[in-house]
């Protein structure tokens, strides 16, 4: 589709914005782009081909060469003259030469970046599946609404049923401190071009027409959509019309049973204009988060400059660091059930307001939580609609923010045992050290992760002890360590590796088994580039094969850097 087409399509209708409410012009907004969109490219069936198609020949192609060739057919019948110039002008057009050409030339600019290489070649060799359950919608969309809806009252009801019946779980609620901050900047025109640069081109069911296209006709669609974020941070209110989700359910892993809804998560989307003013207040609670210095410093995950890779890179660094010392360490993986969906939106702006919030910002951010709703899609069905009462909206701009933010006191509190600690979203990994006395050190630690679930409970999380890991460095005759620890009244196995992050731990910081796992990984890449070879010429193909082993020899790299304790440094103090 041209985007010059349809801007012009559109027009100046979203261009008057004086006294419109947010809400106004959101409702516009779909009307003209559906408007829009009808007026271009009318719905029609398509049909499905089984076949897989090169990766460069889109849907448009495919309409060009189909019209070339009717008009080849009336031109061979007719030879008449004016029936061979048209055809002459469609081929023309039909440049499917440049859309290899330009396809290989993306190849060719994802050659310095293996993140994008290997990300291209898993696309190209192993397309993504289908959404939803593959299993001829055994299990209905109210069926999926009513399970997702069910698992997260019943965790508020555990969690609630615990608060204020034992040690570290008193009130959550904090004093909220002098307001700092009570109104947004608006945003230019410049301002909204950048924001659509940054925001990535996710459609959802609820868009009135692709976001490619938005991004695409920013220059004609971005007085409208300066009005509708203005609007929004102007009036402290988040449009109702973009407070609603769509949700597919998606197996876990390609390898569980389709028919055990247990195994189904939910993945949730967003309209894309909602994302827009999300991306807007993002940038300048950042700012105000950096000025106030507000974060715990070991705290990562969606900050800048503070990823995984930091956060695996301090923990190894610090566990190595007390070996050289001569002293062991319990490394203990907590992990949340469905931290995102339980979050308490009364807590959560009390943080906000310790953070200096007030006026029109903590109302826009009390309206952002509240009064939202979601359905399940399956196939062609859609669930009732059912609103939500806690959490905070997943596959959000905003929403990971906010969880740091809501997650910041965690910190605090285990330092206060002498233990070290690293967040990474709602990945919290604790480590304790001793050089002697390993009978006072399970103590500790023990009385550490009392206090961490008391937290939880007053804060409306629950941790999930079937799948918390320890893992014991060091000598376990001397230390009289035994086989499992009992921990907040669970037993919990002591394992020989564990998997933090994404990289996998042993006792021994050997790096073994993670490096055999990627070689693993890179060998079966290399063996899907043989399905490459039909769509790609020979100079791609050796960009592509890069890709796989640039990620072993970026892990070969790693695992020799954390080895060497002398000369690491802590990334998260001022990387």
């Amino acid at each position: 589709m041209d985007p010059n087409g349809f801007q012009r399509v559109v027009g100046d209708a979203l261009s008057h914005v004086d006294g419109l409410s947010a809400d106004s012009l959101v409702a516009r907004w779909n009307v003209e782009l559906t408007r829009a969109i009808d007026c271009l490219a009318p719905k029609r069936p398509l049909r499905l081909h089984g076949a897989r198609t090169a990766p460069w020949f889109s849907m448009e192609l495919r309409a060009m060469k189909q019209s070339l060739r009717r008009l080849e057919r009336r031109w061979r019948i007719t030879h008449s003259e004016s029936d061979r110039t048209q055809v002459r002008a469609q081929r023309r057009a039909y440049q499917v030469a440049t859309a290899k050409k330009n396809f290989t030339a993306s190849i060719a600019s994802a050659e310095n970046s293996s993140r994008r290489l290997f990300q291209m070649v898993h696309n190209l060799a192993e397309p993504p599946a289908t959404s939803g359950p593959s299993t001829g919608h055994m299990f209905s969309c109210n069926d999926f609404a009513k399970f997702f809806a069910d698992k997260i009252a019943q965790i508020r009801e555990e969690v609630d049923s615990t608060v204020g019946a034992g040690p570290g779980r008193e009130s959550a609620r904090v004093l909220s401190s002098q307001v700092e901050w009570d109104q947004f900047q608006s945003v230019t025109s410049e301002d909204v071009d950048r924001l659509l640069g940054r925001v990535k081109p996710t459609t959802c069911l609820l868009d009135p027409c692709p976001s490619w296209l938005i991004k695409a006709s920013r220059e004609g669609l971005g007085d409208g959509i300066r009005g509708v974020v203005n609007a929004s941070l102007r009036e402290g209110a988040f449009p109702d019309p973009l407070k609603e989700a769509v949700i597919k359910p998606l197996l876990k892993k390609p390898s569980l049973d389709a028919a055990t809804m247990a195994n189904y998560h939910p993945v949730s989307n967003l309209p894309f204009l909602g994302k827009v003013i999300e991306r807007a207040v993002a940038e300048q609670l950042q700012a105000r988060l950096e000025e106030a210095d507000h974060l715990d410093p070991f705290q990562s995950g969606f900050r800048p400059h503070h990823g995984t890779e930091t956060a695996l890179v301090a923990l190894v660094d610090d566990l190595r660091r007390a070996r050289d010392k001569g002293e062991s360490c319990f490394l203990v993986l907590l992990d949340l059930s469905a931290a995102f969906d339980t979050i308490d939106h009364n807590i959560l702006l009390d943080r906000l307001q310790g953070l200096g919030a007030g006026g029109t910002v903590i109302q826009w951010f009390r309206s952002f939580l509240l009064g939202r709703v979601q359905k399940v899609v399956v196939g062609d069905e859609c669930s009732d609609p059912w609103a939500l009462t806690c959490g905070v909206p997943q596959g959000s701009v905003l929403s990971p923010m906010l969880f740091n933010i809501y997650m910041k006191p965690l910190g605090e509190i285990i330092r206060g045992f002498g233990l070290g600690v690293h967040q990474y979203a709602d990945d919290t990994q604790l480590y304790l050290s001793f050089k002697s006395e390993p009978v006072k050190a399970v103590k500790v630690l023990c009385e550490c992760l009392e206090a961490v679930g008391g937290w939880m409970a007053a804060n409306r999380l629950r941790l999930n002890p079937d799948k918390t890991e320890v893992l014991f460095l060091g000598d376990r005759t001397w230390a009289g360590v035994e086989d499992s620890l009992v921990l907040n009244g669970v037993t919990v196995p002591l394992k020989d590796q564990v998997r933090s992050l994404g990289v996998i731990l042993d006792s021994q910081l050997s790096m073994e088994a993670q490096v055999k796992s990627v070689s693993r990984a890179a060998v079966y890449q290399l063996h899907l580039v043989r399905r490459l070879r039909r769509y790609l010429p020979a100079d791609c193909l050796t960009r592509v094969v890069h890709a796989p082993l640039g990620l072993l020899q970026c892990t070969l790299r790693g695992a020799t850097f954390e080895g060497d304790s002398e000369t690491t440094t802590n990334p998260e103090c001022g990387s």
